[in-house]
């Protein structure tokens, strides 16, 4: 569906400053400019940088509209003050190097969007704000004027906001038997601390705004959409489950230029291969890191190990940028890679996720479990092996493995203060690749990715609520 620009209306996509948040709206920001509609994207400078420079799997042969629709996309940098950017301590007691950052954004970066938005107010006929829920100010800027209008992006499960109701709750304790955890209760204090400072009264406690759009699909979580959208329309206010917002890619060959790890994935068996990866928020100690180098070694299955620290403040402040990542643990993965003898890869750097889970040689995914990375996962048809870290992966663990069926736990959330030995991890790999279970797991992640991918074709569910969306803001 095509949209008129005479139209006048201009989206402002306003992410909070950390990776698994700064993709999902710019993601939101290429389909949305791929309509027609102009979209403008504000985060602090690094941030701008990092959110452009990890973006992939907008391949504009397949897409047809990729390359212009990031050309179309206008960036702003919200300028905050100075601040400092530590590298993760994984011996700390909550190893969250972010909150120098976070404290910088807040303290900083209302005045220069409400500069852009004011601007934007007098030369648009309607302004259309998408904020993360995180940056309340989004929108309390955009009801100062008398042009604009704020949606929350709810980055995390739309379960997480049912829960926030009796109905949702009743759901998922009572009639599904799901052990709901509530992203407060496991996330770092600090951060909780930080949140709870800046939290604004919101309508019925989910959208302060005009309604919210959330990264999920009635594939996934129909019955929980169905809860929050009630809900919201008891205030007047709208759901649109748009999601997954990342690409759907199929495995190619033809790309002319593409990462290494992709071409050593053709030469491996269809399905034969595990891909490891803990995100960008999480540091493994020492310890944790040589008993899982000892787990995929012994379990002799093809593997690639994204071994990399958690994201600083700025990556790339003080040249840290790429060289840091893995640096510490060059001994280990000198022998290591002796070990395994080319049945692995460990990659040090940023990886192409994307295009990993879309492979045919790639089998399943050991995740911490965020949303970001669950949704990539299921939407690739691929199984994930939970490894739940902070926040709301314990409850994206468990809607992974007892809700989708499409997961396996490694290490429960309540054991995140302990090292999982080797063969326990090991036991979990195996089970996984070659067992009659695992095989079950991965053939229900296939039906899983079928049906999400069914969401957004045509005439499908998050295909239509993107169109509703579209028109909703332009009319």
């Amino acid at each position: 569906m095509a949209v008129d620009t005479v139209n006048s209306v201009a989206v402002v996509a306003v992410p909070f400053p950390a990776q698994g948040h700064l993709n999902q709206l710019l993601h939101l920001s290429l389909l949305l400019s791929s309509r027609g509609l102009a979209v403008h994207y504000a985060a602090p400078p690094p941030h701008v940088r990092q959110a452009r420079e990890r973006l992939h799997g907008w391949d504009p042969k397949a897409l047809g509209w990729g390359e212009a629709a990031l050309g179309s996309v206008v960036f702003h940098e919200l300028v905050i003050p100075e601040h400092a950017s530590p590298p993760p301590d994984p011996a700390a007691a909550s190893p969250f190097p972010l909150m120098p950052l976070f404290e910088a954004y807040t303290a900083g970066a209302r005045a220069p969007l409400a500069s852009l938005l004011a601007a934007l107010s007098a030369s648009h006929r309607r302004v259309v704000v998408v904020h993360d829920p995180l940056n309340a100010y989004a929108a309390e800027e955009a009801a100062r004027l008398p042009n604009a209008e704020a949606y929350g992006l709810h980055c995390l499960a739309a379960s997480t906001l049912a829960a926030k109701t009796g109905a949702g709750l009743r759901i998922l304790r009572e009639q599904r038997g799901l052990a709901f955890v509530a992203p407060e209760e496991c996330a770092p204090e600090e951060f909780v601390g930080y949140v709870a400072k800046r939290a604004r009264p919101s309508s019925r406690g989910i959208s302060p705004g005009a309604g919210i759009l959330v990264n999920s699909c009635r594939a996934l979580e129909g019955e929980f959409i169905d809860v929050v959208a009630d809900h919201l329309a008891a205030d007047g206010k709208k759901l649109f489950a748009i999601g997954p917002l990342n690409p759907l890619l199929h495995h190619t060959t033809s790309k002319p230029t593409r990462h290494e790890c992709l071409d050593w994935l053709d030469k491996q068996p269809p399905a034969s291969v595990l891909y490891v990866s803990f995100g960008t928020t999480s540091t493994l100690p020492g310890d944790q890191i040589g008993e899982l180098a000892a787990a995929l070694r012994d379990s002799k299955q093809r593997f690639i190990w994204v071994l990399r620290d958690a994201d600083r403040g700025n990556e790339f402040a003080n040249n840290h940028g790429k060289s840091r990542h893995g640096g510490r643990h060059a001994e280990l993965l000198a022998e290591f890679t002796e070990q395994i003898e080319g049945r692995g890869m460990v990659i040090t750097g940023w990886a192409p996720q994307l295009e990993i889970l879309a492979h045919g040689a790639t089998a399943a995914f050991m995740s911490h479990c965020g949303w970001n990375s669950t949704m990539e996962s299921m939407s690739h048809g691929k199984p994930m092996l939970a490894w739940p870290m902070h926040g709301d992966q314990p409850w994206d663990a468990e809607l992974a493995c007892n809700y989708f069926k499409a997961g396996i736990l490694v290490r429960p959330w309540e054991k995140h203060g302990e090292v999982i030995p080797a063969e326990a991890i090991r036991e979990v790999i195996v089970t996984a690749m070659v067992s009659d279970e695992g095989m079950a797991v991965q053939q229900r992640a296939k039906v899983l990715g079928e049906a999400v991918r069914a969401s957004l074709a045509q005439g499908g569910s998050s295909s239509k609520d993107l169109d509703d969306f579209i028109a909703h803001i332009t009319g």
